[in-house]
């Protein structure tokens, strides 16, 4: 998805617990971005911090500005992988599970960086 004139980026995936509805979860996502000064020149290019909402447990919310699950999602294995590692067993709000999309998941140009290097030396 997006443009492919980008340069390298890390990213994770993380698995949390929130007493947070949808809506303020996207609201103090988007309040840390500009906390730390967001920079973000074009629609899908290149930005200094990007948090996203992947899922939400089961939920599936289709809003103008909020789409759970994550609408790409599926299509990006620098999600795909990393949340793979988190919960493999994992199933889709629509019944689908990760173990299916993985299938098609090639991990052309992923390269796992070591727990302990913020560096990005990579293992």
């Amino acid at each position: 998805m997006g443009p492919q004139d980008q340069p390298d980026f890390i990213n994770g995936v993380a698995k949390l617990q929130t007493s947070l509805t949808p809506r303020k979860l996207l609201e103090a996502l988007q309040a840390i971005e500009q906390l730390h000064q967001r920079k973000k020149d074009r629609h899908w290019g290149p930005r200094t911090l990007d948090l996203d909402i992947l899922l939400y447990g089961g939920q599936i919310i289709d809003d103008t500005d909020l789409q759970i699950p994550h609408p790409g999602l599926h299509l990006r294995n620098f999600v795909l992988l990393p949340l793979a590692e988190i919960h493999e067993q994992l199933i889709f709000p629509d019944g689908t599970p990760l173990v299916l999309h993985l299938e098609n998941c090639p991990s052309d140009g992923i390269v796992r960086l070591s727990s302990g290097d913020p560096c990005g030396t990579t293992d």
